[in-house]
């Protein structure tokens, strides 16, 4: 694309350099939005279980969703400290190093991000640990009273609702984060944050999905329900895609090149349309249901690709831009 369809493409609008970010971050904001839902799912079908008679049809699936947001947490965390200048220094986020005071100010996304990082994480383990002890029940610890507490109706709750709404807030402050840095593209929309939800909820199911066959952990039913939310979550992301195309306004021109294609054909064909026509099968076999999940996360993944690195290859020349 040559540098006057850039120009007529962009708004009289003041743009910043682009922040650089690196594959570290494309990979958190894919496993964090994908581990933010997968708790979400992982506490309904808690809670189905709960009201169930056969609660063991799905407790099993419902710990490795727990297992998997906790993982997400930490493999989250490792991402985002090695991205840093200076990794040895991620806890400055966090605590200030003069005083030893929280470090948080709720004007700064960033510091907004980390501590809601942080509340998820802490949700997460305490989930996690409330249902260890199922998979190592010769450790005495898992089997003690505090932690056969966090199981009781009360603490399951506030651990089930403050754990979902914090795992919501990093899948879709990914987004936000995106929208408030003054760039091309991310600038230019306020469905970023929503568009990296809603995708974050079809990753989420569809490695719930790949969990219970590839571990053969849950009843078909409960795979089946999975499957069925994930379609009806994948027809809404197709409609805020859409959505997101259309207030980009003049900008989506930029998307007239390669970036348009792997958002065509990778995200929407493979990720989206493909599954929801492989979901109107007759007859699914759990290799077919897994390889249709495997496709919504690879769509899940090239969307933040697509908008993250869309943007960082335009490069600013005064208002207007020009791609590297």
């Amino acid at each position: 694309m040559n540098d006057s369809l850039n120009q007529a493409a962009m708004p009289d609008t003041f743009f910043t350099d682009a922040p650089d970010w690196t594959w570290w971050i494309l990979l958190y904001f894919f496993i964090g939005g994908m581990a933010g839902t997968a708790f979400f799912l992982a506490s309904l079908l808690d809670w189905g279980s709960r009201q169930s008679p056969v609660a063991g049809q799905t407790a099993p699936l419902v710990r490795y969703g727990y297992y998997l947001s906790f993982l997400g947490v930490l493999v989250s965390g490792f991402l985002l400290t090695i991205d840093l200048t200076r990794p040895l220094r991620f806890w400055h986020m966090l605590i200030q190093n003069h005083t030893g005071q929280p470090m948080f100010k709720s004007w700064e996304p960033m510091s907004v991000g980390s501590w809601a990082l942080v509340l998820f994480g802490l949700f997460s383990f305490l989930a996690t640990l409330s249902v260890l002890g199922s998979d190592l029940p010769r450790l005495r610890l898992l089997q003690s009273a505090p932690v056969r507490w966090l199981r009781r109706s009360g603490p399951w709750t506030i651990i089930a609702v403050l754990g979902t709404t914090a795992g919501f807030f990093i899948a879709g402050y990914t987004g936000v984060l995106l929208a408030v840095t003054n760039r091309p593209v991310w600038a230019d929309s306020h469905l970023v944050g929503l568009l990296f939800l809603v995708s974050g909820t079809s990753s989420g199911a569809s490695a719930l999905v790949l969990l219970a066959i590839k571990r053969r952990v849950a009843w078909p039913d409960t795979v089946g329900w999975l499957v069925s939310f994930d379609c009806n979550v994948l027809r809404l992301e197709l409609l805020v895609l859409i959505a997101f195309l259309i207030s980009l306004g003049s900008v989506v021109r930029v998307y007239l090149s390669w970036w348009g294609v792997l958002l065509l054909v990778g995200v929407v064909g493979l990720g989206i349309v493909l599954p929801l026509l492989e979901e109107r099968r007759a007859v699914h076999t759990p290799r077919q249901v897994a390889r249709t999940a495997s496709l919504v996360l690879l769509g899940g993944f090239l969307l933040r690709m697509v908008v993250l690195l869309s943007s960082e290859q335009i490069h600013v020349i005064g208002s207007g831009v020009a791609d590297r």
